[in-house]
């Protein structure tokens, strides 16, 4: 293959594989970030998303109605998560989050196994993007193109919503002072619980759309997680910006390296995220401590 064609269909693989790793980092940046609170669950409600993806597509026939409802279902098993267990622990230590988002993973992790079995399940893909096109006389996933494309309108949708919305202000201005907030009169244990089930639901989406392309298994959360906390330890708490930019940091290092270094890409993502807390310990665009 030519130089061109190739760094042109790498380049396009990166950033559909980063368009699923800013799906699943947001998520956590917005709770992690915001909340203060180690979702340990976020992995979970990633492979929720694609064994629901997988239902929906069965049961209705129809892809777009899974990206639906994945997240519906998704952002609302979180929002009741965090008003039934989470809002009784705001006084109490930050370990007792870690330890109550672990239990929950350990719970919706028996409850896949047991409503969808251990087996990977198959989502088949839209007949509209299950084809190729030609890059250069170089074939070409149709999906991965609608992968990248989502990334940067769901990336857009996001940003607007943080900045134009009442309650994106509320949720930017409880991260900087939220007994400040709470003093204006808002319910700010509403906008925490707006904040987890948005993320939750971004965490889920991600799910169904890497399901055609991975399967959904129960190996899925593990994976997640590890991809999750590392674009926001490297993109920095609580940045969207810098979240999405960890993204395309770390698709471009996975990609590029399972092709030239396939036995060292675990190793070069976790080398990218030392040498940002090196060079600024709070992350590419997160606050310096």
């Amino acid at each position: 293959m030519d130089l061109l064609p190739f760094l042109l269909t790498q380049c396009l693989n990166a950033l559909s594989q980063a368009a699923l790793l800013f799906f699943l980092g947001v998520g956590l940046t917005l709770i992690f970030g915001i909340m203060r609170i180690v979702n340990f669950a976020h992995g979970t409600f990633y492979m929720l998303g694609a064994f629901l993806g997988y239902s929906a597509v069965r049961l209705t026939g129809s892809f777009w109605a899974g990206l639906v409802i994945g997240p519906l279902i998704g952002g609302a098993i979180g929002a009741a998560f965090e008003m039934g267990l989470l809002r009784r622990l705001y006084r109490r230590d930050e370990s007792a989050f870690l330890m109550v988002t672990f239990g929950l993973t350990l719970v919706l992790g028996e409850i896949i196994r047991l409503l969808w079995g251990v087996n990977a399940l198959q989502v088949e893909l839209p007949n509209m993007f299950a084809g190729i096109v030609f890059l250069f006389d170089e074939p070409f996933p149709t999906y991965r193109l609608f992968l990248a494309g989502a990334g940067v309108v769901v990336a857009i949708a996001i940003w607007q919503f943080l900045e134009r919305t009442r309650l994106g202000l509320l949720i930017r201005a409880t991260s900087q002072n939220a007994e400040m907030v709470h003093a204006l009169g808002v319910d700010v244990n509403l906008v925490r619980t707006a904040i987890f089930g948005i993320g939750c639901g971004l965490a889920a989406l991600g799910g169904v759309l890497a399901a055609p392309l991975v399967t959904a298994s129960l190996g899925m959360a593990g994976n997640a997680i590890i991809d999750a906390f590392v674009i926001v330890i490297i993109g920095g708490m609580g940045s969207f910006l810098g979240s999405l930019l960890a993204a395309v940091l770390v698709a471009f290092v996975q990609v590029f390296g399972n092709y030239y270094f396939p036995d060292f890409a675990l190793a070069a993502m976790y080398m990218l995220m030392l040498l940002v807390l090196v060079i600024r310990p709070g992350g590419l665009l997160g606050k310096e401590a």
